[in-house]
Formats: structure tokens, sequence, C-alpha cells
């Protein structure tokens, strides 16, 4: 009965009415990781949770078309430098980390529907092969070649307090990597070391040169993740993060000066300092994992909310894109400016 009524709120336009009242003032900031089609061979070893399908993003975009006005970059930049309006109910499209995929699969679709995007660039994963040491950790105990029960052995001696999974799980790995986070980065690439040949899959992964021009050529803009993928709570050197990541992005495009007027922060880890520090090291729009709508009157604040975009936003579970799901998802968030 609960879904029916979610189901028939959406049908009847009545949700689709109070978006259009209540957030004619906001800009909403979706974030996407990685879109993949099924037969690709990416698809067995990706992070099922931060993937989505081409149909769901298709579908996704068609959405976003019906319910909102969906604005560049640009447009969000000169309605902050000059106070040009945005369009009532405006909506930018993200993605994070800068993946091949997105290159493949979510610029063909953007295309398709006539709207432009953002992707957030990990400055020194421009031009590599294997992801981030959590997806590479992922991959492999898709794969069977790794065991949760293995690796919580294997990094018990650094952690400050004693761990064990509770099976063999996803949710027991995503534990499992979220103590990994924790720890110093020469402890972890120790911990590591003995599973290198399992963590590499022999696919590529991360966007190239080649890719960057094409995604710009065609209406994505590229803003900057940091240079390392570190979260910046964690980061030994902040400002090497923010500034070091837009030089190596320049040095990847052969620009001669940085030139990204865009941040958004690695796993969504900043403090209010670290936000103004990105601010003062020329990023004009910085962007949160804060999942609120932002204010555009008089103009929109130069830190900016995000909300998360994963396939259990959109999907049920009988495979089914839920428009009525994702309404009652994004129409509801509460509308704050950050800064």
């Amino acid at each position: 009965m609960k879904d029916f009524s979610k189901k028939l709120l959406y049908a009847s336009g009545l949700l689709g009415l109070y978006h259009r009242l209540r957030n004619a003032g906001s800009l909403t900031v979706v974030m996407f990781h990685r879109t993949l089609s099924p037969e690709d061979p990416r698809w067995r070893t990706c992070d099922p949770d931060y993937t989505l399908s081409t149909t769901y993003l298709s579908q996704s975009l068609a959405f976003f078309k019906r319910h909102y006005n969906v604005v560049s970059l640009q447009q969000v930049l000169e309605a902050r430098r000059t106070g040009a309006a945005l369009p009532a109910r405006a909506l930018l499209i993200t993605f994070d980390d800068g993946w091949s995929d997105n290159a493949d699969y979510a610029l063909p679709e953007l295309q398709r529907a006539g709207l432009p995007g953002l992707m957030f660039v990990v400055a020194d994963a421009v031009g590599t092969q294997q992801p981030f040491f959590q997806e590479r950790l992922i991959s492999a105990w898709r794969r069977g070649l790794l065991r949760v029960d293995d690796l919580a052995r294997a990094m018990a001696p650094a952690l400050a307090e004693a761990w064990k999974p509770e099976d063999e799980s996803m949710a027991s790995l995503r534990k499992a990597i979220a103590h990994l986070e924790k720890i110093d980065a020469r402890q972890r690439g120790e911990i590591l070391g003995p599973y290198l040949q399992a963590l590499d899959d022999g696919l590529r992964h991360m966007v190239d040169v080649g890719e960057l021009n094409r995604l710009q050529a065609g209406g994505v803009a590229l803003g900057l993740h940091g240079k390392t993928h570190t979260p910046m709570t964690l980061a030994t050197d902040v400002d090497a993060e923010l500034g070091g990541a837009r030089a190596e992005l320049a040095r990847h495009l052969g620009q001669p000066v940085p030139n990204a007027e865009s941040m958004s922060f690695p796993h969504g880890a900043h403090t209010p300092e670290i936000a103004e520090r990105a601010r003062q090291a020329g990023y004009e729009l910085v962007f949160t994992s804060v999942p609120v709508l932002n204010p555009v009157a008089p103009q929109p604040g130069w830190l900016l909310g995000r909300t998360g975009f994963e396939t259990d936003t959109v999907v049920d579970g009988k495979g089914r894109f839920r428009p009525d799901w994702l309404a009652l998802y994004l129409f509801r968030k509460q509308a704050r400016r950050l800064a």
C-alpha cells in the first residue's frame, strides 16, 4: 500500500506541483560516479553501489529534463559572478573521480539528451589504469580473489582498536575499507602489498587526456577532486591537494596556467577551514557532499551542497526504474546556504 501511494502521488502530478512551487529558487546539484553498460567487462568488477547502468542513467536524465532546467557550470559561475538569474528549478549534473566510462557512456547519454555536465577529476589519476584502492579491493572481492577475514588479519596490527568482520559480505568489506582509510598511506601500502596481483583486473578504468578533451568538446566541464583522492581532513599537505591538483590538470591538458574554477572534496571530507582554503586557492565554486538544495537569490553561494545518486535511489528490487522514488528523494531536500 505504501509503495502504491508513492506511485499514485507521483502519477497524479501532486509531487511535481509541490516541487515547482517549493524549489523554484533552488539549485539542485546531483552527484554521479560511474555509469557502465552491463555488457562492458568493467561491469563485473565495479563497485555496484556507485555504478549506474546506462539505461538507468538515460532514464534519470529524462527525469531531470521533465522536472528541472539543467544548467552548465558556466551558468552557475555567471550567476555567482554577476547575479545573472538561473532558471527556475535549476539542476547541475556532476560526476566524481574521473572514470573513463564517463567518456564512454555518460557523455553520449548527455549528448543524446542535449544536457551539459561537470566532471571532478582526481589529477594524479589521469592516464592511470587501475582505480583507487577502495575500488580495487571491491573488484578483487567480487572476483573471488580476496577474503574479508584475510584482509582483517593483515591490517589488525595497524588498527587502534581490534576489529573482526561478522561475515564475508559486501557490508563487512566496506567496514574493512573504512578502517583502511584511517591508516597511514605507507602502512596501508604494506598491508595491501601481498594482494597487488589480485587487485589488478587488467582493465583501464581512469580517464586519459584524450578523453578529457573529448568530454570538454562534448559539453562536460572539468573541475578538480583533489590531487591524490586523499580526504582533505587526512591530507598531510592540504595546499598541495588544492593548488597541486589544478597545476597537474593544467599540465595534463597542456595549459600554461591552471584555470579550473571548481572543485569537490574527495569522500566529501572537509571542515569550514579547509573549505575556506579551497576558496583562497582560487576555486570560485566549492562542492561538498552535504545533501542540501542551494538557494540562488540574490546569487548562489560559493560553497554548495550536492545530493548523491546511487543505484538504490532509482531502482527497486525488481530492477525497475522508479521516478516516484527519485522525486521523493530529491524534491524534499532541505534548502540551505552553506556559506
